[in-house]
């Protein structure tokens, strides 16, 4: 692989002539290229079969569409990375595509993992859970699942049905008697020797063949219990059986779709309305319908459902793991390169079909139904957004629409455990991917002082974006700041600002007004009059939505701090122990102060843990200062 840079030149041509000096240097082999403007920075990413036949279709002046047209204008610079395969430059275009963000190419604006149901296999008696992330833990995964609630939902049921566990190992070894969910029948109490290993093993088998889509044989298995404990005249049994047999039906019914003919797909569904999409994706698992979500790609307004679909698989599968099948609602422009380059990342056969008839084409019609009418949806609430703006622009006599607004909110208990968090909001409403919370770190502070927790999180937000962004182009600088709190400090942030050199920032607080009631805020800015909107202005209510989508997550970080401080012991700080060993040393020991007094013949004796590791441990309790 080989790559090409712009030529270092204070004065190049751009457009046309630009793109046309590379020809002459171009080879015929395949690879990716870059489009830049006149600062550098990156346009467009594209990858090529023929990397010299498909920049000079750049070079001539005509036959663009609007949107290309455009970017080439704007073209001032080239790289080129060459590849040995047009595999490999898809795989590069996608990951360079991801990184990047370029303005001109279709970009994927939610790329969250998905979570999975695990079934442990690190205890005697497994525990089932969620899980998302790294699959490092011993055991059988199953998913993905289209969401948190997806899974929670399945998991309840499971629960109902397997009577499997959900609690920590250390919870379970803890226990002397059965939990709240053995007394509602959600689990069948191992950690109390309720249920021998051997019967709750026979119950995390019916459990992982119901994931793997058996479901008929583990209902007839459980119809013939039920029926041999009736004859047997243990109605107190067979009527749990019964129970358990009902959860399962419920289990089926509340997934809907559950394909005979499909074991394991995505059904990925494009609609394009007025330049705007909408792409659906049903994830079918062992023939059932684990879900669906929703997403909204970038676009420039031009692009094709083909050139669409394409950029969205290359990008949504480039850190995820693909189904055997991908079922489409349209085709792809290089649907052989696509399915190649996936099954070779998977290392297994991928295939990439767009179904005309039958069930498959059943299941695109679906989903296609699905994204009409959430991008319907969608389109909606993003003309309510605008009236919005539009309205947050009058009330408070800015220039125009806001089209990025930062909320800042602080959360504490005393000074312990300080938080300080940004929320924001923008055309398309709330923009979840750009909040930010903040560990307070300053050591000078009095406990509980607001004013001195604003002034560290927004001199820490805008230095960094004095550093990354000083010319404010990438569209992460506010128009608007929405401070919790009344005129001392909307003053106080104002003389940050201005310490900072940023004064062009509109900037109101938001104060409770008479008894702290909501409906009655009053709204500071610097040098105004303080002022209220009417109690039922829509402006009103949405300026209490953003507060209060502030504070909610302002309280979830500081929540999460707190609870990460009670639960931090001294063997956190001893390198090369993680959750796993932490986790058999506290099992072994009891308490970390237990561990701390072990002697080094003791350490040596714990499952898990090195002779060089107890060494280790050994150390940093007893040789230090």
């Amino acid at each position: 692989m080989t790559d090409t840079a712009p030529p270092d030149a204070d004065k190049r041509p751009t457009g046309h002539a630009c793109i046309a000096g590379y020809l002459k240097t171009l080879g015929t082999g395949p690879g990716v290229y870059r489009m830049l403007d006149a600062k550098n920075a990156v346009l467009y990413v594209g990858k090529a079969r023929n990397l010299k036949a498909r920049v000079s279709s750049y070079a001539r002046p005509a036959g663009h569409s609007p949107r290309i047209a455009r970017m080439i204008h704007d073209t001032a610079a080239m790289m080129f990375l060459t590849t040995r395969t047009e595999t490999e430059a898809l795989l590069l275009e996608q990951n360079l595509i991801k990184q990047l963000k370029p303005r001109y190419n279709v970009l994927l604006r939610d790329d969250k993992s998905f979570p999975n149901i695990l079934v442990s296999r690190e205890h005697g008696f497994p525990q089932i859970k969620k899980h998302r992330g790294a699959k490092r833990e011993k055991g059988a995964y199953y998913g993905p699942f289209a969401s948190a609630g997806a899974v929670n939902r399945t998991l309840n049921q499971l629960q109902k049905v397997f009577l499997l566990r959900n609690c920590s190992d250390a919870t379970f070894d803890s226990r002397t008697r059965p939990c709240l969910l053995y007394q509602i029948k959600r689990c069948s109490a191992p950690c109390v020797g309720y249920i021998a290993e051997a019967d709750y093993a026979a119950l995390v088998g019916d459990a992982e063949r119901f994931l793997q889509g058996k479901t008929t044989k583990v209902q007839a298995q459980l119809a013939r219990q039920m029926e041999a404990a009736s004859q047997a005249l243990e109605f107190e049994r067979a009527a749990a059986l019964r129970d358990r047999i009902r959860a399962l039906t419920q289990v089926q019914s509340a997934q809907g779709i559950n394909p005979k003919g499909v074991a394991e797909a995505d059904i990925v569904a494009l609609h394009l309305d007025a330049g705007q999409a909408c792409v659906q994706v049903f994830f079918i698992r062992a023939h059932q319908n684990w879900g669906n979500r929703d997403y909204y790609p970038r676009l420039g307004g031009t692009e094709s459902p083909a050139e669409v679909l394409q950029a969205f698989v290359g990008q949504f599968y480039d850190s995820k793991e693909p189904p055997r099948q991908l079922i489409l609602s349209h085709g792809i422009e290089d649907p052989d390169l696509m399915a190649e380059a996936l099954s070779d990342k998977a290392g297994r056969k991928i295939e990439i079909l767009v179904p005309q008839r039958g069930e498959k084409a059943e299941l695109v019609a679906g989903a296609l139904r699905n994204a009409r009418e959430s991008l319907a949806r969608k389109m909606s609430e993003t003309a309510t957004q605008a009236k919005l703006l539009k309205g947050v622009a009058e009330a408070f006599g800015l220039d125009g629409p806001p089209q990025r607004i930062e909320v800042y909110d602080n959360s504490h208990i005393q000074g312990a455990h300080a938080v300080g968090a940004m929320i924001v909001a923008g055309p398309e409403g709330l923009m979840k991917a750009q909040y930010r919370k903040f560990n307070i770190k300053g050591e000078d502070l009095t406990p509980g002082d607001d004013f001195g927790m604003m002034k560290e999180v927004l001199t820490r937000r805008f230095k960094r974006l004095l550093k990354e962004d000083p010319d404010r182009e990438n569209g992460a600088w506010p128009d608007l700041l929405l401070i919790d709190g009344g005129a001392g400090q909307v003053s106080a942030v104002h003389e940050i600002m201005a310490e900072l050199g940023v004064e062009d920032i509109a900037m109101v607080g938001v104060a409770k007004g008479v008894d702290r009631d909501a409906g009655k805020e009053e709204f500071h800015r610097t040098g105004a009059r303080p002022m209220a909107l009417r109690h039922n202005d829509p402006i009103l209510y949405f300026i209490q939505r953003l507060r209060d989508e502030a504070h909610r997550f302002a309280i979830g970080a500081h929540r999460q701090k707190r609870a990460k401080a009670v639960g931090a012991t001294p063997l956190d700080d001893v390198p090369g122990v993680g959750a796993t060993r932490k986790r058999a040393l506290l099992t072994h020991f009891g308490s970390a102060k237990a561990v701390s007094r072990a002697n080094l013949a003791d350490l040596k004796a714990v499952d898990g843990i090195s002779d060089s590791l107890a060494e280790t441990i050994y150390a940093f309790f007893h040789d230090r200062g």
